[in-house]
């Protein structure tokens, strides 16, 4: 699934050629997506000025002058800018037409994602209500992280990757993360000492910055707004390593499952 770096990617990809631009119609080819897309929202979409594009966790925020679009990519889904005329391929669900000439068109295999309109605040949604802050914002720190983790018994890498405690550290980054913070994976949360608590906090902002750069991670279908993988996958030092050398310290890379997700780490340098 895209995480956090690929949203973001995608996120900057198109903003540029949404922002400013009016929407002059909406090609509607598939509704049955996660949610059902309402009949008439491209009647609602025409004519409207797009103010800019956020990202709010895993979902794209695109405001408009009446409401705003939610938009998540699922399991499989990418969000392209492409001439208005290009041909659609399979799975090519919806194209948000703009004055341009051009189209944002969204393609998703699986159907998990969405498209969701709202006329009020986005961030009173019910998908977004109870998201915890942004991993890379002022709201998550170390004084943040302990207090929340006080007591708690899940393993910290389960503990990391609640929505409700921080947004987007998905597994890939998660076992990344801890592994540059130098913390078992399986260790309690309430018992992760302040100080790797601290090196936690900063690991996450770490390896999220450095997927960003990257383009976030090759994943089985993810490709950015230009259609290009993410290439983080050459910098993972422990994520599908199993069995391998650590880069760190030569030791073998293990794997265990936590929560139906495979984790990987390094049995000498997390502990």
């Amino acid at each position: 699934m895209p995480e956090l770096p690929e949203v973001e990617t995608t996120r900057r990809g198109i903003r540029p050629a949404l922002a400013g631009r009016s929407v002059t119609g909406m090609v509607l080819r598939e509704r049955r997506l996660r949610w059902p897309i309402p009949r008439g929202l491209p009647a609602r979409l025409a004519g409207q000025r797009i103010r800019d594009v956020r990202r709010r966790a895993k979902y794209l925020l695109i405001e408009l002058e009446r409401g705003t679009l939610i938009a998540h990519l699922g399991m499989s889904g990418s969000l392209r800018i492409l001439p208005a005329d290009t041909p659609p391929l399979a799975h090519d669900h919806y194209d948000l037409v703009l004055d341009s000439g051009r189209c944002l068109r969204f393609n998703d295999p699986r159907r998990f994602g969405c498209l969701l309109w709202v006329t009020g605040d986005p961030e009173r949604h019910r998908l977004l209500a109870t998201l915890g802050p942004e991993p890379l914002g002022r709201g998550f720190d170390a004084t943040y992280l302990a207090a929340r983790a006080r007591g708690r018994r899940v393993a910290v890498k389960q503990f990391l990757m609640d929505q409700r405690v921080v947004v987007g550290v998905g597994n890939i980054y998660a076992s990344e993360s801890l592994h540059r913070a130098g913390v078992d994976p399986r260790r309690a949360a309430g018992r992760v000492s302040r100080a790797k608590l601290e090196r936690v906090v900063a690991s996450v902002r770490e390896v999220l910055r450095g997927a960003i750069r990257r383009g976030g991670t090759t994943l089985r279908d993810y490709v950015n707004a230009d259609g290009v993988p993410g290439h983080f996958s050459v910098d993972l030092l422990v994520y599908e390593r199993a069995g391998q050398p650590c880069r760190r310290c030569g030791s073998v890379i293990r794997q265990v499952v936590q929560g139906q997700r495979s984790t990987y780490f390094c049995p000498a340098c997390q502990s």
